[in-house]
């Protein structure tokens, strides 16, 4: 299958807010190294750390440093974003197998293998290498996941980077029957994808919200839906979850350890509450409590949740839809965080 010289998208070009995103009509298209698949891109999800990356968050230092992608190296501009992507396979590379173009696939969002070689640090797609924002993507063959689903690319876009997130969350903490959990940010991508996860590992799970967003957590699984403004403590209990899955963090963080019972787990994949906070390591050795910080996928992690959606034991949950055009309507709304799931834009 031939690929077009020339193609559209968005590119970031610097640190910075909305104009820093610029749509292109003549971006190269890539072209497929030993090993790799271009992919058609369809549609490609909106996620945190699209904003994050392009206002330079990660960064510990100044939001201009040195060191503000994933990995914590710069970041190389102009990028193609997009961690999220879902699409069809138009051509493949020396070493692989010519016919799985036409595939319709998913990519594996964290990547081990790229230009043909083995990554000693994982690099994330939209990050480190260029993303789905845009027409056709590059990726090593093996991230390029084929996906037997009813579900539209739409749906199937919504998944890559939240689920695989709240998957190796629930993975590193060993979540399991019997567990309860509490989901901190449960509204949101990862948070809304963790509940459904645990549900269907048969834990009772326990989802902060506000008032507003309950009924449609309950809708997906979670057994109670505390407001998320009260202090855990009062409202669920001291020692009584055996495991936190924290997307918040904030001033409230210390709360969060009061109610996890001896011996309970923490795992932590986001701070939009604010990455600091006051930990009495009193509470941490004298409860017995594991800490797991939770970014790179454990081995097996996509493979499962690519499981989960086939056997339908999860669903997507898409509020809004956007031309890729239209990114940065579809950022601002994403961040009036008025909305359950996920935002996807529209690319094929």
């Amino acid at each position: 299958m031939s690929l077009p010289d020339k193609m559209s998208g968005v590119i970031l070009t610097g640190h910075g807010g909305p104009d820093m995103l610029s749509w292109r009509d003549d971006l190269p298209v890539p072209q497929p190294g030993p090993g790799d698949v271009i992919i058609r891109v369809a549609a490609a999800g909106v996620n945190n750390t699209d904003i994050n990356t392009r206002v330079g968050w990660y960064s510990r230092g100044d939001n201009d440093a040195e060191d503000a992608s994933w990995g914590g190296t710069p970041l190389a501009f102009p990028r193609i974003q997009g961690i999220d992507v879902c699409g069809t396979i138009a051509a493949t590379g020396p070493g692989v197998d010519p016919a799985r173009a036409g595939e319709r696939v998913m990519v594996e969002p964290c990547l081990r293998e790229a230009n043909g070689a083995t990554l000693q640090d994982p690099w994330f797609l939209g990050s480190e290498c260029d993303g789905g924002f845009a027409q056709y993507v590059r990726v090593a063959a093996r991230h390029a996941w084929p996906v037997q689903s009813a579900l539209s690319d739409v749906d199937l876009a919504s998944f890559p980077c939240s689920y695989s997130t709240a998957e190796n969350m629930l993975t590193r903490a060993a979540v399991s029957a019997g567990d309860t959990v509490l989901v901190t940010g449960s509204s949101g991508g990862v948070g809304s994808a963790a509940v459904q996860l645990a549900k269907a590992r048969g834990a009772r799970v326990i989802a902060a919200t506000s008032p507003a967003k309950a009924d449609a957590l309950r809708a997906l699984g979670a057994d109670d839906t505390p407001d998320r403004s009260g202090n855990p403590a009062d409202l669920i209990g001291q020692n009584s979850v055996d495991v936190v899955l924290d997307l918040v963090a904030g001033p409230d963080w210390p709360a969060l350890l009061d109610i996890l019972r001896p011996g309970g787990r923490y795992a932590v994949a986001g701070a939009v509450g604010g990455p600091l906070v006051e930990l009495d390591v009193r509470t941490l050795y004298l409860k017995d409590l594991s800490f797991f910080g939770c970014t790179v996928p454990d081995q097996g992690v996509f493979a499962n949740l690519i499981t989960r959606i086939e056997k339908e034991e999860i669903r997507p949950l898409v509020a809004e839809t956007w031309p890729l055009r239209d990114i940065g309507r579809a950022q601002e709304s994403f961040a009036a965080k008025s909305f359950t799931g996920k935002i996807v834009l529209e690319v094929g």
